[in-house]
């Protein structure tokens, strides 16, 4: 398999694979926060927090958590589509 890394100057690469660490950890955080409740997603905590299937408390601060690393996922992953577009510009 090739390195994808390998067409790229050095600290390019370096903050690509920064980034996407980044989101991968975001991932994998938000996954484990979910399948603690075994739901696939935020609004099926929500529902499960609703409906009283689980506690509200720590119930809501994960699903918040949830939420926030998701959110935070999406503008990593809009930061690593810029830096791979303003590199292909160079």
């Amino acid at each position: 398999m090739a390195n994808f890394y390998n067409d790229f100057e050095p600290e390019d690469a370096i903050q690509l694979e920064q980034l996407s660490r980044l989101i991968y950890e975001l991932r994998e955080n938000r996954g484990s926060i979910l399948e603690s409740y075994g739901v696939a997603d935020e609004i099926a905590l929500l529902e499960r927090i609703y409906t009283g299937a689980v506690p509200e408390h720590p119930a809501y601060e994960h699903y918040l958590s949830a939420r926030i690393l998701s959110d935070t996922r999406e503008t990593v992953r809009a930061m690593l589509a810029e830096c791979l577009k303003e590199i292909g510009r160079k």
